[in-house]
């Protein structure tokens, strides 16, 4: 009944962001017209080679027009993004609303492993699509955001990646990336899926042995300082793998669409380090002091 409630709403919101797409487009072609008109008024004063009184006045008035018109398409914008985030969240509650359902479901037969192939393709695309953080003039990225950590008291929820620090079969502790399953208040831990043996293998961790991932791309053009900067010590999720490892910042994003270019600790090159790799801003999170 939950999935089918999830399904109907999702198609509600789908409606209403073709809607707001329509009306972007419709605001858009609005105020084309008055964006040509600030054009042609420029190009007639240099043709005349003068600013007069009746310019000023009129070049003022299509700015102010021009100036609540992507307002008002930015407030449109907004909207649509909110319903996307929305569809988003649905959709991931649906998945795992499904993962428990077939967890506890006898009469399936067990689902299979998933190939390693398709498993990294499926994290590069999850990490492609995190939401870029685009906040008001004046606000401030929120935690979670690029290289802000989240708050002292923030408790991840089910289905959020994470950094899980683990005990490998060897008896060595590495980080990898996991799946939330739940948390006990009562004990104060983790129960995390490792992401590379979904349905294999479940481990209970206390809070300090689980970094939550970013939840939204910080944009270096406007929020440079939400960035991990130049030589600041990280965990990077090494590529093709699900495990991360130390490494330092070599080159942080220059355009929202940029990854990190990191090096790795790596005891076989002379330096200590590798040669620069690059990963994308979420499988990227500040170590604890432990590490």
């Amino acid at each position: 009944m939950a999935l089918v409630s999830a399904d109907s709403r999702i198609a509600e919101l789908l409606t209403e962001l073709h809607q707001l797409i329509k009306q972007t487009q419709e605001e858009r072609s609005r105020s084309e017209h008055n964006l040509v008109n600030i054009q042609k008024t420029h190009e007639r004063m240099q043709t005349e080679n003068k600013i007069s009184p009746y310019y000023r006045t009129k070049l003022r008035g299509l700015y102010t027009t021009a100036k609540a018109d992507a307002e008002a398409e930015c407030n449109i914008l907004r909207k649509a993004l909110d319903k996307i985030a929305e569809i988003k969240s649905l959709l991931e509650e649906r998945r795992i609303a499904a993962k428990i359902a077939g967890l506890y479901n006898d009469s399936e037969p067990p689902r299979k492993t998933m190939r390693r192939g398709v498993l990294m393709t499926l994290l590069q695309q999850s990490a492609m699509t995190l939401p870029l953080w685009i906040g008001k003039p004046g606000d401030k990225p929120p935690p979670l955001c690029g290289a802000i950590p989240a708050s002292g008291d923030y408790v991840a929820k089910p289905g959020d990646k994470v950094a899980a620090r683990v005990k490998a079969v060897e008896g060595d502790e590495q980080w990898i990336l996991a799946e939330v399953v739940s948390y006990s208040h009562a004990t104060n831990k983790y129960e995390v899926d490792d992401i590379d043996e979904e349905g294999k293998e479940r481990h209970t961790l206390s809070r300090r042995r689980i970094i939550p991932l970013p939840q939204w791309k910080a944009n270096p053009e406007t929020d440079p300082e939400a960035l991990f900067q130049k030589e600041q010590l990280v965990l990077a999720l090494y590529p093709q793998t699900t495990c991360f490892y130390r490494a330092l910042i070599h080159t942080p994003p220059q355009r929202p669409q940029d990854d990190y270019s990191v090096l790795f600790e790596d005891t076989s090159y002379a330096d200590g380090y590798s040669p620069p790799l690059n990963v994308a801003q979420r499988p990227s999170c500040p170590p604890p002091s432990d590490t």
